[in-house]
């Protein structure tokens, strides 16, 4: 066993028994690269990752090539859905090396952390005019002996490049509405009128960008985009949830690994896309697919699991997939490997039922089981607005509680009953809009209180208070070559535009302006690029579209549950800010309260109030 034998993750864990001697990232691997004067190998993946599973077995566990690497490098592996901060300014580097990026990625290192060259997967054999492993690992070892000068030149100005994407500049432009209009015309330019979605093969599933298009009532991109999605394929027919992305244009052919954060984002653009349009085939992929999610990802201490992986038994696919002969109906199978097919087209629910059964007796792939704070957050989100109260109010519990620190901190995952690392600004961010959606569906003001809490927290531990905007990785956090700031998607919203759309909605909740000002600012870090590149700015589109769309606080005191509640809250723009009470100590709620007993709807705007409504029919039509 190596020394990764004693971590929680999964991933590393995976590879404990692997020849090569892994180091986690950490002071050891660094002082013994230094020490050594060895240059590093960090291979960067995560547990449900095909490739990366391809990687290790002809690589990884090959005894020759262990010996070099043992021999010429320290090598370090690194679980990306751990740590962020490492995967974003590396994935920088090789990016900027290769044009491209991905995992498993492989990146060379000098012993203090600075990047001279990288790629992702490397064969075994030289293939399709990619060098083989042991090539690169010769090549790289041969140059660090021969040509330091160089090298080190290499890395200094790759280092360089990283940081200066770090140091992005405030617009001097206005936030006006017609840069919503812009980013929808771009939206619209590079739209898949025949397939839906965004850009060519492979496909990924844009929640952010579909949720902001929803908010502005886009109908047709939209609609053929979820329809597509849920046409089967990469949407599981049979047992509910969407894999990663889709190999083709069409949607068709997938990459098996499920994502709980893909699962629970597209889960909340479904439900919200049902009452949009009005349609119950929206809603029934949603709850399918957090059928899906409370089936095979929740854990024991009440949070949800990262992912189930491509393989089963070393085979992509392989529970997912049909054969002739199978029972599956045959003009819905669509092939994609020898002998093996997708589903794609209408199942009715005895056919739905019955294909369950029969997949129910085949080995499941690997599950992920550790818990990341963030994407426990967007579920929590998910679950509240799908109506699984019970559960989501378990899940906030679990994340106040196991996944929090003594202090009131975050940590980043949990694992078997052990909560490890330093919470992201994602994690503070989502999970604080995770709170805000459990405080809509239960009406408990602690949720709310809680994300106020978490918001300021985060304010306080990622904010750059000379250039605007959030950092990704906490002040006090380990000091890395750079220190980033994530604003586009990928494919989770990003800690920025997400903590921004928390900020607007807190800051009319609390009458804060300072707040909102936190808000702009990384709005105007981002103003110049989302007509650019619109697609990759979804959740701050949505944040732009809350701070400039017009907006009502629904001040209600009573339960959700209660009648005028309940339509109130079916009549309320996107837009709108909702907080329950009664809570004195919440500024829009002071001094409100029900009226003659009867739960009452304050409707306000900036704060100046309407006379409370306890009738239903106001907010008919």
């Amino acid at each position: 066993m190596n020394r990764l034998a004693e971590e929680t993750s999964p991933y590393l864990l995976q590879h404990a028994a692997n020849p090569v001697d892994w180091h986690p990232w950490g002071a050891e691997a660094l002082a013994r690269a230094r020490d050594e004067d060895k240059p590093i190998f960090l291979s960067i993946g995560y547990s449900a990752c095909h490739w990366c599973h391809v990687m290790e077995r002809e690589s990884f566990e090959d005894p020759l090539t262990a010996r070099v690497l043992n021999d010429e490098f320290v090598s370090i592996k690194v679980d990306r859905e751990e740590r962020p901060d490492l995967d974003s300014i590396y994935m920088d580097a090789v990016v900027a090396l290769t044009g491209s990026g991905g995992w498993p990625m492989s990146v060379f290192l000098t012993p203090g952390g600075e990047p001279f060259f990288g790629g992702t997967y490397y064969p075994p054999e030289p293939r399709h005019s990619l060098p083989s492993f042991k090539q690169v690992l010769l090549g790289v070892a041969e140059a660090w002996r021969d040509q330091r000068a160089d090298v080190e030149r290499t890395s200094a100005n790759l280092t360089e490049h990283i940081r200066s994407g770090a140091r992005l500049r405030v617009s001097d432009g206005p936030l006006h509405a017609s840069l919503l209009d812009e980013a929808v015309a771009g939206l619209r330019a590079g739209f898949d009128p025949q397939w839906g979605g965004w850009g060519r093969a492979p496909k990924f599933p844009p929640a952010p960008v579909l949720e902001f298009l929803l908010r502005r009532g886009e109908e047709e991109m939209t609609r053929r985009t979820l329809d597509g999605m849920a046409a089967g394929g990469m949407y599981d027919l049979v047992g509910g949830g969407f894999h990663r992305y889709s190999v083709d244009e069409r949607w068709l052919v997938p990459h098996f690994e499920k994502m709980l954060y893909d699962n629970a984002l597209l889960a909340g653009v479904y439900l919200h896309a049902a009452r949009r349009f009005g349609e119950a085939r929206y809603r029934r992929v949603a709850d399918a697919t957090l059928d899906y999610v409370e089936r095979e990802l929740a854990l024991a201490g009440g949070g949800f699991a990262s992912a189930q992986d491509a393989d089963t038994d070393g085979v992509e696919g392989l529970t997912f997939s049909w054969a002739p002969g199978e029972g599956a109906p045959e003009e819905l199978l669509q092939p994609f490997e020898a002998g093996r097919s997708v589903l794609r087209g209408a199942l009715d629910e005895a056919t739905r039922s019955r294909l369950f059964e029969v997949r129910e007796q085949r080995p499941k792939p690997a599950r992920d089981d550790k818990a990341v704070a963030s994407w426990n957050g967007l579920l929590l989100a998910a679950l509240a607005q799908g109506g699984r109260v019970e559960r989501a109010v378990a899940l906030g519990e679990f994340l106040l509680g196991p996944l929090s620190c003594p202090d009131g901190r975050l940590h980043r995952t949990w694992r078997e009953g052990v909560a490890k690392g330093t919470g992201y600004l994602e994690d503070y961010a989502d999970v604080a809009y995770g709170l805000l959606e459990l405080h809509v569906a239960t009406g408990d003001a602690r949720w709310l209180r809680e994300a106020h809490r978490l918001a300021l927290l985060a304010v306080d531990l990622f904010a750059d208070e000379e250039g605007g905007g959030f950092f990704q990785a906490p002040v006090d956090g380990e000091q890395l070559v750079a220190r980033k700031k994530e604003l586009d998607d990928h494919p989770t919203p990003s800690g920025n535009a997400m903590l921004a759309y928390v900020l607007l909605r807190l800051a009319r909740i609390w009458g804060e302006d300072a707040l909102e000002q936190r808000a702009v600012s990384v709005l105007l870090l981002v103003r110049d690029a989302l007509v650019q590149a619109p697609s990759a700015f979804g959740w701050v589109l949505v944040a732009l579209d809350q701070h400039l769309a017009p907006h009502r606080e629904l001040a209600i005191l009573g339960s959700p549950t209660a009648p005028v509640a309940r339509a109130a809250l079916a009549a309320a723009a996107p837009t709108d800010v909702v907080a329950f009470g009664p809570a004195e100590d919440v500024p829009l709620l002071a001094g409100r309260s029900r009226v003659d007993g009867k739960a009452a709807v304050y409707v306000c705007r900036n704060f100046t109030c309407e006379l409370p409504e306890t009738d239903p029919s106001a907010f008919a039509g």
